[in-house]
């Protein structure tokens, strides 16, 4: 009797994997008859539809964008018009200082989750598969890290022009690199470990993995802890460059 087919199981929370996937199913084996083909199962997204890869991702895209951008350009604005001179002979110490001026920048970033979520939910129907309290938790973080990179860059840019120029250099590589735009797995090892250190490579498998398989925070605390040890630094070097100006 003929033999089954080949199974090639593949995760379909990215797209980028499905279609190179696709490619390997369709390339001749060696020993194995074309008749007996190869049975491309995927999981998390049989039915292949793309805004289930992109919902997802774009989360993480327009919050790098915003989040990054506003606080870079709104911390500069203010020590520009003077305004963070007349704060800092307040008696408040430079981390009261740095969070104050971005928390507000949490809520428009929730904000942004939201309506994402919604727009994909229904125009796309796209599931939310694992705990939406999760999620959320989730994106927190990332909004925190994100912003932490925007106060870093605020302390190096002398103008809002080059807080601009500077969050606009830090948008590529996150988004070429994170596994948004091409497979992770396909990206030469160096690349790899440069994505490893941007903060959108890990809030996209958080997304992806909670939305789409389900996945808890438990189970992607790698992910989660990378963020942390972001914003932490970022913020740290970032206060620690605000204090040695004071002084």
């Amino acid at each position: 009797h003929d033999r089954p087919p080949l199974q090639l199981v593949v995760d379909g929370s990215d797209q980028s994997v499905q279609a190179s996937a696709r490619q390997l199913a369709a390339y001749p084996l060696p020993g194995w008859e074309s008749r007996q083909g190869v049975a491309l199962i995927n999981l998390y997204n049989p039915q292949r539809l793309a805004p289930l890869n992109t919902v997802p991702g774009l989360i993480g895209v327009i919050l790098t964008m915003t989040m990054v951008l506003f606080t870079a350009i709104a911390l500069v604005r203010e020590r520009e018009r003077g305004n963070l001179e007349m704060l800092i002979a307040t008696p408040l110490s430079p981390w009261e200082l740095t969070l104050g001026k971005v928390l507000p920048f949490i809520g428009i970033g929730l904000i942004q989750v939201t309506v994402i979520l919604l727009a994909g939910r229904l125009l796309f129907q796209v599931p939310i598969r694992g705990s939406l309290l999760e999620l959320y938790g989730a994106a927190l973080l990332f909004i925190v890290a994100s912003l932490a990179l925007g106060v870093f860059i605020s302390t190096l840019a002398r103008t809002q022009f080059q807080a601009m120029q500077m969050a606009f250099f830090t948008f590529l590589p996150q988004i070429l690199l994170s596994g948004f735009m091409f497979p992770f797995a396909g990206m030469p090892r160096a690349a790899q470990w440069i994505a490893e250190l941007l903060p959108l490579t890990h809030f996209l498998r958080l997304a992806r993995g909670i939305m789409l398989r389900s996945a808890g925070l438990l189970d992607l605390w790698p992910e989660m802890l990378a963020l942390l040890v972001f914003a932490v630094l970022m913020l740290s070097i970032a206060v620690a460059r605000v204090t040695k100006r004071l002084d």
